[in-house]
């Protein structure tokens, strides 16, 4: 029996439109459970508009966890970890404030990181000092040297940095180096670093990598974000900056004169500890090998009189600690806070947090770049400018051609909050990263010194002035708007 070829057509219809609406039903079920209304909302708009590439791009992106083997392993570090940090509280000098104990548990409930006293920080507000500090730590170490960083590339700015690892691989020292695959591989530098770093004996492997055709595919959304160096279990540095030029060896960051500006800073005492097991976690899942061997018992010394917190976070981690943490502080203040984030946007939950504090009568401020490296982000983010400066948040825009990358803000006069860690919600559920939450009052007055030296080259972005932007510009940053809550 011969079938028409109109039969045929309609058959095929019939089948295309079956699967599209078995495809929106079951986004409508699926898609919203335990995920927030706008991100649900956005991944439900990509598979009804374009319902194929939606629905695809929902199975390959839609969920932000970690393999499953992978987050086998995070949970026998994290066991790891809080048995590691049992024991008696210690008494801190000066005590904390009752809410800032509430938070210090809810942080080591959810990492399993104690705050711990008597530690030491110094601040690099330059890239240039915080690499000739790094190199000198490196220059020093006698036992063994872990390097993170989300990027890392060999060009005329790090060349002392591999230098100095070279001449500690020569010195007998174990040199481990984890660097994230696909946050480095688009830079020209990397493909050197790799060949300079198995010249020179170090042990290094790439996090998270996406080879699909060695059969190594991870999912290419989730990244290793953190940025860290850790020198014999003594010292430690984290902070915004990554290993490579501070144009990012782009033609069209040359072109434009864009140069990053990075915060980095350097501590000894217990939080060492605490930012070295985090490479070990990071190791362990990218190797099997587990190196709690090496992990330093706590100095008996006295560092310094900072207490410290360091607070894990990404997929590896069921509660969003840097968001939960980040809130609960915006929350806790009752004088002022300083906010400084290269790529802010915000969740819903942290932006009521901190309009509710201007509207409370705070002083509540924020720092972000004049100029954008990123254009989905930095239209996504100049989105929420309105919302703000009608709450009473001052917005400071750091001079173009320096794009501001610095991740830190203040709370009050007490606490100071340092790391990787962006304020979007790409860094509260996507990316792994590093923050350290510090107090004491040396640390707090640098802090102060380093936010008045982004004040005293700023201009303060009105509310008036804002609303003068084109319609156009307008209409673009509401659109990547909507990009922004895609997870």
């Amino acid at each position: 029996m011969k079938v028409s070829s109109s039969t045929v057509a309609l058959v095929v219809s019939i089948i295309a439109v079956v699967i599209d609406v078995s495809g929106r039903v079951f986004s409508l079920i699926y898609v919203p459970r335990n995920r927030r209304p706008q991100t649900a909302l956005a991944w439900l708009l990509a598979i009804w508009l374009v319902p194929y590439v939606g629905l695809i791009l929902f199975f390959i992106a839609g969920n932000a966890r970690l393999p499953r083997a992978r987050r086998k392993k995070q949970r026998e570090i994290n066991r790891y970890i809080e048995e590691s940090n049992q024991g008696e509280m210690l008494d801190y000098d000066p005590p904390l404030p009752p809410w800032l104990d509430t938070i210090a548990e809810l942080t080591r409930s959810l990492t399993g990181m104690r705050l711990t006293g008597e530690n030491a920080a110094t601040i690099y507000r330059s890239d240039d000092e915080s690499l000739a500090a790094m190199v000198d730590a490196i220059g020093s170490a006698k036992r063994v040297i872990h390097c993170e960083f989300y990027i890392m590339a060999l060009d005329e700015t790090t060349v002392p940095f591999f230098d100095a690892l070279e001449a500690a691989c020569a010195r007998g020292v174990t040199v481990r180096v984890l660097v994230d695959h696909l946050g480095s591989f688009r830079y020209p530098g990397f493909a050197g670093a790799k060949r300079r770093l198995s010249a020179m004996g170090a042990r290094w492997h790439l996090m998270l990598p996406f080879k699909p055709l060695r059969g190594k595919i991870s999912r290419p959304d989730l990244r290793n974000h953190r940025k860290l160096l850790v020198i014999d279990g003594d010292i430690a540095f984290t902070g915004s900056r990554n290993i490579i030029t501070p144009s990012y060896e782009k033609r069209a960051n040359v072109k434009r004169g864009l140069v990053w500006k990075d915060f980095m800073t350097r501590f000894e005492g217990p939080a060492v500890t605490g930012i070295d097991a985090l490479f070990i976690t990071d190791w362990y899942c990218e190797t099997d090998e587990l190196l709690v061997r090496e992990v330093p018992e706590p100095r008996a010394s006295r560092a310094g009189d900072l207490q410290c917190q360091v607070v894990p976070s990404g997929p590896g981690f069921p509660g969003e600690n840097n968001l939960r943490l980040f809130n609960a502080l915006v929350y806790a203040a009752t004088k002022r806070v300083i906010l400084t984030s290269p790529y802010f946007v915000p969740d819903d939950s942290m932006l009521y947090a901190i309009t509710t504090a201007a509207q409370s009568g705070l002083d509540v401020q924020l720092f972000v770049s004049e100029v954008g490296d990123q254009f989905l982000v930095y239209h996504a983010q100049r989105s929420y400018y309105e919302a703000l400066l009608k709450a009473g948040v001052r917005i400071w825009l750091y001079p173009s051609p320096t794009v501001l990358h610095a991740k830190h803000f203040t709370i009050d006069d007490e606490i100071s909050v340092v790391g990787s860690s962006n304020m979007d919600m790409r860094s509260f559920t996507l990316d792994l990263e590093i923050s350290l939450m510090v107090r004491g009052d040396s640390f707090m007055a640098g802090m102060r010194a380093t936010e008045e030296s982004y004040r005293a080259v700023s201009r303060e972005l009105t509310l008036e002035e804002w609303k003068k932007r084109g319609f156009f510009a307008r209409v673009l940053d509401d659109l990547a708007r909507l990009t922004a809550a895609v997870q």
